[in-house]
């Protein structure tokens, strides 16, 4: 982002986003960019009518779902970010980039109308991606097992972001970045993994 932009910092997913967005101000301000913090009320939607580029923060995806529908922002922000809207998000940031939140590894600690969000992109994210500990003594299911039952009901990619890792997408075109690799889970193929610069484009 150019200097003097307006970056729109939406922290519903946290919860103590005063905090968050002092964190997130303090981290802008050295490079020259305005930080707006995003209100939970009607006035968010000039907000997002005025920004430069939008972030979503990371906290609890369900909490942050549920106030993108309750504040009527999948729509308007959906609309800015296909028009050209560069769109950063971390953690339950990148998950309510994808079709649903299914994908994400938060509790349901709020009930949300629906798991649909922005859709930006047509696979689903899965943050923070761990792989199986084959000496763990864990006797509940392994995240490979979870992503494999949303596929088993859910013809749908989903690509398992490990920490230091992250997603581009621009014009059509998708690449991991980072410096670790991710894994991608596809229906009735084994999982497999992609490394860093892997052109992910086909699952668009």
């Amino acid at each position: 982002m150019p200097a003097k932009s307006r970056l729109l910092f939406v922290a519903y997913a946290s919860g103590d986003s005063a905090r968050y967005a002092e964190t997130m101000q303090a981290a802008m301000r050295p490079l020259g960019i305005g930080v707006a913090t995003a209100p939970a009320d009607a006035a968010v939607h000039g907000e997002v009518a005025r920004a430069d580029a939008v972030f979503v923060g990371g906290g609890n995806t369900f909490r942050l779902l549920r106030t993108l529908h309750a504040l009527e922002l999948i729509a308007p922000i959906r609309a800015r970010v296909l028009d050209g809207l560069p769109y950063l998000g971390a953690s339950a940031g990148s998950n309510v980039a994808c079709p649903t939140i299914g994908t994400t590894n938060d509790m349901p600690i709020v009930e949300v109308p629906t798991l649909s969000a922005l859709g930006l992109i047509s696979f689903q994210i899965n943050p923070h991606y761990v792989e199986p500990d084959p000496g763990s003594t864990h006797m509940g299911e392994t995240r490979d097992e979870r992503i494999a039952e949303f596929i088993e009901e859910n013809d749908r990619p989903v690509l398992g972001l490990r920490e230091g890792s992250w997603l581009r997408v621009s014009d059509g075109t998708a690449t991991l970045g980072g410096a670790t690799r991710g894994r991608v889970f596809e229906h009735e193929r084994a999982p497999y993994d992609v490394e860093p610069g892997a052109d992910l484009s086909r699952l668009l």
